[in-house]
This record gives C-alpha cells, sequence and structure tokens, in this order.
C-alpha cells in the first residue's frame, strides 16, 4: 500500500483554513476533507428535515439516514450538492450548535477517520489534532487576530451581495470563538505536537507556501 499522509490544520473560524488546507491538497494532490461543511451540512439538514437538534431520538433517527461525501471540491448530502445552501450564517450557527452533540460528533468523527485510513487527506475543523486524527503525520493551528477574521468573513459575504456590517461580523467570531473554546465536548484547542501558525498579516500565498515547505522538511 503507498504511503498515506495525514494533514490536520485546526484553529477558529475565519483563521482562513479553509481556504489554505484546499491549497495545499491541490499542490499535494490529496483529498481536501471540509470538516466544517460537514457538520454545516447537518446542521442544514435539521432545518429541512424540521428536526430539533435536542431531540435525541429524533436526531439519531435521522443521522442513521444520512451520508455525506466529498467530490471534485463539491460536498454532497444524500446525494445532492448543497455547495451554496450551506454558506450562511444561519447555517453556521446550526453547525456550532450540532457539533456539540454527542451523537453528531460520533457520527462524522467515524466517517473523517475512515477516510484518513483509507487514502491520504487534509482535514481542518477545531479538533482535528487534537482528537479525530491524533496521529497525523502532520499538525497545524491557524490563528489571527478576531479583527482581521472578521474582515476577512465580512469582504467574503458582502461579495457574495449578503447585507451585514463589520460589527455584526465581529459579534459573531466572537461569540463562536467563545462557544467553541468553552464547550464540553471536544473544545476547540492546540494539539499538542501542533505548529502554531499566526496568519495575521500573511497573504493565502505565504500561508500555503510555509505550510508545504514545513511538510516537505
Amino acid at each position: 500500500m503507498e504511503n498515506i499522509i495525514r494533514v490536520a490544520i485546526d484553529g477558529p473560524s475565519g483563521a482562513g483554513k479553509s481556504t489554505i488546507a484546499k491549497a495545499v491538497a491541490k499542490k499535494l494532490g490529496i483529498d481536501y476533507i471540509d470538516t466544517g461543511a460537514m457538520y454545516r451540512a447537518v446542521g442544514y439538514k435539521t432545518l429541512v428535515c424540521g428536526v430539533d437538534p435536542q431531540d435525541r431520538q429524533a436526531l439519531k433517527n435521522m443521522l442513521e439516514k444520512t451520508s455525506i461525501d466529498f467530490s471534485k471540491g463539491n460536498i454532497i448530502l444524500d446525494g445532492e450538492i448543497i455547495n451554496d445552501q450551506i454558506r450562511t450564517p444561519q447555517i453556521a450557527k446550526k453547525a456550532s450548535e450540532c457539533s456539540a452533540l454527542a451523537d453528531v460528533r460520533q457520527k462524522l468523527v467515524q466517517l473523517q477517520r475512515q477516510m484518513g485510513q483509507e487514502k491520504s487527506v487534509i482535514m481542518d475543523g477545531r479538533d482535528i489534532g487534537s482528537n479525530v486524527l491524533t496521529d497525523a503525520e502532520y499538525k497545524f493551528f491557524m490563528t489571527a487576530s478576531a479583527e482581521e477574521r472578521a474582515k476577512r468573513r465580512y469582504d467574503e459575504l458582502t461579495e457574495k451581495g449578503q447585507d451585514i456590517t463589520y460589527d455584526q461580523v465581529l459579534e459573531d467570531i466572537q461569540k463562536r470563538d467563545h462557544s467553541d473554546m468553552t464547550r464540553e465536548l471536544n473544545p476547540l484547542r492546540k494539539a499538542d505536537d501542533a505548529l502554531e501558525v499566526d496568519t495575521t498579516g500573511m497573504s493565502i500565498e505565504d500561508v500555503t507556501n510555509y505550510i508545504l515547505k514545513e511538510i516537505e522538511r
């Protein structure tokens, strides 16, 4: 069997994890697994199906009939591409709520670990290096100031035509940070053996090249 490598990228919301992970995956020719999108997919499905995430039995029944896959840069939920549907503030809040639930995490972590056993992957999220792929060959913890992360997210949302203010985005970022870092189950934290990368003031190309050099070393 050819050598499998696993790259874990963790960090708070808006640190640029997904953008960098996609760029690194393309350079290395490996699959990018967007774990945040997986939680968004579950949050999206609870809304579409009218399932209260706090109703454990209803949630478990839904999860049993849920399939999530990635293909050619698309996220596929139960056979349907849902790239655009899951990129809204409403779904982000649902994703955060669902990510704190043990049944959801168990289901998705199982899928993520299975992917990491079968092929070379790069994953980004909140607890990849500290929980999902604890034996990953390469671990990075990306961060940036809350103000810079809010500006990036604000620019991204307004470019897509969403009517939102910078202050709203900053407040959402700060609330999300607090929620992610204080949740009881696998909170956001830097794995002991992860390399911290502060992306404040760095371009996408700078960060990508830095991570590629670390992997090549």
